[in-house]
């Protein structure tokens, strides 16, 4: 047969091919119109279901003191005022300015040091390097609520002063376990041990290997951990009200104060929740296009 009677009877294929009816109702995927639809109402309705919070604290965070009663709070606001945003900003601007002081140094000393700790572990090996990183991961198990008395006392017994500085150690030593499972899973899959020979057989050290190689290419799992840790410490309630007073506590402090007292005023309460939650909302969404990708890419081994 000639190449011309070939490509002549393949292309004859590729159209039969192309001509084959599909089954009615059926997609290209293969699933059916019926089951996509079923999928599509599903997901709305769990969007609906997830949003209806949202839409009572957004409409209850305009409405005046007299708006604010359990009968109305499905309706939108009769008079639409600004007054409970300046008045939960107010409060709440000096608490913002020291959970940023606190989340950003948290997130990045705990990650650094994780990221570290995940190196070593993973391609750096050292005997008893197992044992190490099940002590490591158990501190993942242990409760705020189980240390949270022996650590005030720790920390009154070492004289140090209650506040940010306290809630960075803290929250650095509590984020350990989860920044080096991340990066341990993370360096494991990523980094090839063919690497970290190469760079030995060049004279580099720990250290330089570290600083020259495995930093560069760790922007992913930094960026999990960073949301992770970020997102725990700006929301941390217990650390913060143990360790810290009212003066010179985080936002859910002043978050708390701010919906306290006998008479609550529901309009500021909504409207402080919803400042509190612009930092996090804001980290999603520059990070959370790399979040997915740097959690999945450390999870092939462990």
């Amino acid at each position: 047969m000639s190449v011309d009677a070939t490509a002549a009877a393949t292309g004859q294929a590729a159209a039969a091919i192309r001509r084959k009816p599909q089954k009615r109702g059926v997609i290209a995927d293969g699933s059916t119109r019926r089951s996509r639809t079923v999928r599509y109402l599903l997901l709305l309705l769990f969007l609906v279901f997830v949003l209806i919070p949202v839409y009572v604290v957004l409409v209850t965070s305009f409405k005046t003191s007299g708006d604010t009663t359990a009968a109305s709070q499905w309706s939108l606001p009769e008079t639409w005022t600004l007054d409970p945003w300046r008045k939960a900003w107010d409060v709440l601007q000096p608490y913002m300015i020291r959970s940023l002081s606190l989340a950003i140094p948290a997130a990045i000393i705990s990650s650094l040091i994780g990221s570290a700790n995940g190196f070593v572990l993973a391609r750096w090996r050292f005997p008893g390097a197992n044992i190490v990183f099940a002590l490591i991961l158990f501190g993942m198990f242990i409760p705020y609520q189980a240390v949270m008395l022996p650590l005030r006392t720790t920390f009154t017994e070492l004289d140090v002063t209650r506040g940010v500085p306290t809630l960075i150690l803290a929250h650095c030593i509590y984020g350990l376990p989860i920044c080096t499972l991340i990066f341990r899973n993370y360096y494991a899959t990523i980094v090839p041990m063919e690497i970290i020979e190469s760079a030995r057989v060049d004279g580099a050290g720990l250290v330089q290997t570290y600083l020259r190689i495995i930093l560069p290419i760790s922007i992913s799992g930094f960026v999990v951990t960073l949301i992770w840790q970020f997102t725990s410490v700006w929301n941390d309630f217990l650390f913060a009200l143990f360790l810290t007073q009212q003066n010179n506590g985080p936002v859910t402090l002043g978050l708390a104060a701010l919906s306290g007292g006998q008479k609550v005023d529901y309009a500021a309460s909504m409207a402080g929740a919803l400042i509190t939650s612009f930092p996090t909302l804001l980290v999603y969404i520059l990070l959370g296009r790399w979040f997915i990708g740097g959690l999945m890419a450390g999870a092939l081994k462990g």
